[in-house]
Parts: structure tokens; sequence; C-alpha cells
């Protein structure tokens, strides 16, 4: 588990929001595209055909229909699986828009991408793991604690292997010695 991601974050319906229209916009890609290139080979890369005015070829619509009814789906579900999804989403996305933009003029660009499609990978990324970072959800206790800890009334609540042993407390809010610069 991550820590110190916010709990029950005030914003965290808009967040989920966001996710949920990232879900839909792959979903819709993956239709069309599926639509649009039936007819051709499952890993075309000479086919020019572009849904959203981004290039697609069967493959990665097909991958694209499972993601975003995966995507949509925890936004539907909510919760800590809407959590963990975006999370787990947002890296992929962005680590696909990476991967591709690297062998985008190779033979290695199975799913036919252009620099476009890796450009839109990495806001879906960005909107997926964001969403994830703030779409935790958890008891009243749990949020109490954190938001605590966030304004430094009470030591740390989890216990880090990596923690320095016998390290001073963090200083307390009151303090007149204590700088903060945000």
């Amino acid at each position: 588990m991550a820590s110190h991601i916010p709990v029950n974050h005030r914003l965290q319906p808009f967040y989920r929001f966001l996710a949920a229209l990232a879900g839909v916009y792959v979903l819709v890609f993956g239709i069309v595209g599926v639509t649009r290139t039936g007819s051709f080979p499952l890993f075309d890369q000479n086919g020019d055909v572009s849904v959203f005015g981004l290039r697609s070829n069967l493959a990665f619509a097909i991958i694209s229909i499972i993601v975003g009814v995966i995507v949509f789906g925890g936004a539907v579900v909510g919760g800590n699986v809407d959590h963990f999804i975006n999370l787990f989403g947002g890296v992929v996305f962005l680590v696909a828009g990476l991967l591709m933009m690297t062998v985008m003029e190779t033979d290695a660009n199975f799913l036919n991408f252009q620099m476009a499609t890796c450009i839109v990978s990495f806001v879906i990324g960005t909107v997926l793991f964001t969403a994830g970072l703030y779409g935790r959800t958890g008891s009243l206790i749990q949020m109490e604690h954190e938001e605590q800890f966030r304004t430094h009334h009470v030591h740390d609540p989890e216990h880090h292997n990596w923690a320095i042993p016998d390290s001073p407390p963090r200083p307390v809010e009151n303090d007149p010695d204590v700088h903060r610069f945000a």
C-alpha cells in the first residue's frame, strides 16, 4: 500500500468522473477502430486507418475495448477498486506511450502508433494516475489520521521499514522555530 495517499479526498468524485470519461473515450475509440479495421490484418502497419485522428489497427482497437471496459467498470464500481485500477492503468498508459514512441519508426510498432497516439496515451495515463492518487477510500478514522499527519499534528500513523530508527519527531505546527514554505 502506498503511504500517505489522501483518504476520501474531497475531489474524489471529480477524479472518478475524469477516469470514467477516459475509460469511455478508450472504449469508443476501440469500438470505432474495430469497425474501421476489421477487414485488415490484426497487426497491420501499412493501413492508414485513423480513428479520432489517431492511426489504429485491429489489435490496438481490441486492446482499447478491453482496457476501456476495465477502466470504466472500475469507475462504476468505485472505492479502492477504482483507486488501484487507475493507479495501475495510469502507469500502463504512460509506459505504453514511452515504449511505442521508441519503436515508432520500426517494424516493432505492432500497434501502429504515431506521435499523436503517444501524446494521447500520456494524457490518459496522467489523468488515470492522478485519479488513482486521489481515489483512495477508507474509514473516517483512517481519513482523520492521514489529515492529522498531513497537518503535522501527529506522528506518522504508518510504520515504515526504511525509517531511521530513533529519529526526532516531526516539528509541531505551533512551534515558532518551524519555518514552512508552503
